[in-house]
C-alpha cells in the first residue's frame, strides 16, 4: 500500500504513466489483506494479539514509508526477500500438517470464496494458495527492484 501510494503520487507529480505499477502494488496489498483476514478467521486472535498486529502494522508502515522514500529499489528487494521467507514458512507449515503435528481444519468461508476453493477445502488447501500468492509477490518485488536498479544504472552510465 505504501509503495502504491508513493508511486501514484509520483506519477501525478510527473504527469506520466506509471506503467501499471500502482495497480499491481494495490493488488498486492489487497491480496496480503486477504491473507491476514483468512488467518484471523483460522486463528481467532485474542484482543492482545490483535493489538500486536496493529502495532506491527504501524511500525512497519512507517519504517517502510521512510525506506521507500530513500531507496525504493532496496524496499522492493527487502519485500522480495520477506516473501521468499514466507514461501519457506508456508512450506514448513504444510509439512507440519502432513505429519499430523498441526490440525488440518476446514478452510474458512472467506478463503473458500476468495481463492474459489472447493466447499470441503481444508487449511492445507488454503496454505497452498497463500504460498503461491507469496511466490508471486516475491517475483513482482524482485522484478520491480531489478527495474529500479536498471533505471539507476542507466542514469549513471555516460552516453558516448
Amino acid at each position: 500500500m505504501v509503495a502504491a501510494t508513493l508511486n501514484h503520487l509520483k506519477s501525478l507529480r510527473r504527469m506520466s504513466d506509471d506503467e501499471g505499477w500502482t495497480e499491481t502494488l494495490l493488488n498486492e496489498a489487497a491480496n496480503e489483506r486477504m491473507h491476514l483476514m483468512t488467518f484471523i478467521a483460522v486463528a481467532r486472535p485474542t484482543w492482545f494479539e490483535r493489538m500486536l498486529i496493529v502495532l506491527a502494522q504501524g511500525i512497519f508502515y512507517n519504517a517502510f514509508f521512510l525506506l521507500y522514500l530513500i531507496a525504493p529499489g532496496t524496499a522492493h528487494r527487502m519485500v522480495g526477500y520477506f516473501e521468499e521467507e514466507a514461501v519457506v514458512s508456508y512450506t514448513n507449515y504444510l509439512a507440519e500438517i502432513d505429519v499430523g503435528r498441526l490440525p488440518n481444519v476446514a478452510a474458512p468461508p472467506i478463503a473458500i470464496k476468495y481463492w474459489k476453493l472447493r466447499p470441503e477445502a481444508t487449511l492445507r488447501d488454503v496454505i497452498i494458495a497463500v504460498r503461491a500468492d507469496e511466490a508471486g509477490h516475491r517475483d513482482v518485488n524482485h522484478r520491480f527492484a531489478n527495474q529500479l536498479s536498471s533505471f539507476a544504472n542507466s542514469a549513471n552510465t555516460p552516453t558516448p
